[in-house]
């Protein structure tokens, strides 16, 4: 039977106690919404392990409630390599988070908070919230922005900028979200307090957007608003996998988590409005969204809509390493804030 190590560092240890609260947490008022808006079906527990428990792993839960959730993922996972001497990393904790509501008036959310311990003594925290709506509810996202000037205090204005930097698309000339906060390689009151920062953030986080969709979730909709969501969770991919640092470093890392790194996915996306984008991406990203195009085109496919299923998932995995293999400058083409992190490298 597998069993996964865990880094044995006392901040390693504080820090994933912290951010498996969160989980926790977090998954507790999702499946509340479950009890309350649809099936009372709560979300199930997956594990994953890396090198098959002996570097650490991952436990994420599912959404199972198909009338409140289109997709939804928590994830917890810890890669160590404390017994390694050749990797410059000690240990990395986090939990990413992305809910994609049913109803498209009720907005999705994406969070990722992750403490990094390296062998040189450094460590830092990387803390991202931001609020992603297909219909745009502006004091929806007057609510979130609040939350993140009282909740990250000083360092607002920092994480505000770096989130606005780090969720743009060049290529459409618009923001992924509305809301968008990020603060990279954090290490700037001492373990405790930068300890608190992150755990009063994704506490704040959470607890604001629930309150969010309780408010949205029994709106009427019609295939207009059906129509506008689809459109959104297409950009949503596109940002996803032509963008988005941390998906492309975890597909390098390794491919024992596949499925749990695409969870960010909605269920389906519009793959000819999709299409449309290939003309406007520089090369050879062009190249890479013309491959996505082509794996998904294979999938389960009504009219342009295509369902985006673990199998689908899979392959859209593979089309990315392969493309970022074969083509390593393109790393340098993707989002950052004011700080690229070494991610791949601290793996190596």
């Amino acid at each position: 039977m597998k069993k996964r190590l865990y880094a044995s560092s006392q901040h390693a240890i504080k820090a994933q106690q912290l951010i498996e609260g969160i989980q926790l947490y977090f998954v507790e008022r999702l499946n509340q919404l479950s009890t309350d808006f649809g099936e009372n079906s709560p979300f199930i527990p997956v594990e994953w392990f890396r090198h098959s428990g002996k570097n650490g792993g991952g436990l994420r839960y599912v959404s199972q409630d198909d009338s409140v959730f289109n997709r939804a993922q928590v994830n917890f996972s810890q890669v160590q390599y404390e017994n390694d001497e050749t990797k410059s990393l000690n240990s990395a904790t986090a939990i990413s988070t992305i809910i994609h509501p049913f109803n498209p008036h009720a907005p999705s959310m994406h969070m990722h908070i992750s403490y990094s311990e390296l062998k040189d003594n450094t460590a830092y925290w990387r803390i991202m919230a931001d609020l992603n709506p297909s219909i745009i509810y502006q004091e929806d996202a007057d609510t979130f922005k609040a939350m993140l000037v009282d909740s990250s205090k000083s360092f607002f204005t920092e994480g505000y900028e770096q989130g606005n930097k780090y969720f743009y698309i060049p290529v459409l000339g618009r923001h992924r979200g509305v809301e968008h906060f990020y603060l990279e390689g954090f290490n700037r009151q001492g373990f405790a307090q930068d300890s608190q920062l992150a755990k009063t953030i994704g506490k704040a986080t959470i607890d604001t957007y629930i309150h969010l969709v309780r408010q949205r979730i029994n709106f009427d909709f019609n295939s207009d608003d059906l129509t506008s969501q689809l459109a959104y969770h297409t950009l949503y991919l596109l940002q996803v996998l032509t963008l988005d640092r941390g998906t492309t470093s975890g597909l390098l890392i390794h491919n024992e988590n596949d499925v749990g790194i695409l969870g960010s996915i909605p269920s389906h996306i519009d793959l000819n409005l999709l299409s449309t984008w290939i003309e406007k991406m520089p090369e050879p990203q062009n190249l890479l969204l013309s491959n996505i195009c082509d794996a998904l085109d294979k999938g389960i496919n009504k009219n342009g809509k295509v369902l985006v299923d673990d199998k689908m998932k899979q392959s859209l995995c593979d089309v990315s390493r392969k493309h970022y293999q074969q083509h390593p400058e393109a790393l340098s083409m993707q989002a950052s804030g004011n700080i690229i992190p070494p991610t791949v490298k601290n793996h190596q």
